[in-house]
């Protein structure tokens, strides 16, 4: 899990190498927190995606019986004048 302390040091680790070259110890605990930040954002991605429901799965199996439920749309199509009166 990452942390707010964590987010604060990597914003002033950021902000010193803008103004200055970090020590190579800084250099190390920056690429650290980096990486502990991108492997926290890709485990929460992960259980969102996870956690996705499939319409068209549930269509599939809905009343148990092998037919298309594709919705048919009439589309009405407006005109409108453009120009002067």
């Amino acid at each position: 899990m990452i942390t707010k302390e964590d987010i604060d040091r990597i914003n002033m680790l950021s902000r010193k190498a803008r103004e200055q070259e970090l020590s190579d110890e800084e250099k190390v605990e920056q690429l650290a927190l980096r990486r502990k930040y991108i492997d926290y954002i890709k485990s929460q991605v992960r259980v969102q995606l996870d956690s996705i429901e499939y319409v068209e799965d549930k269509e599939d199996h809905c009343c148990g019986h092998d037919h298309d439920h594709k919705h048919h749309h009439d589309h009405k199509h407006h005109h409108h004048k453009h120009g002067k009166n």
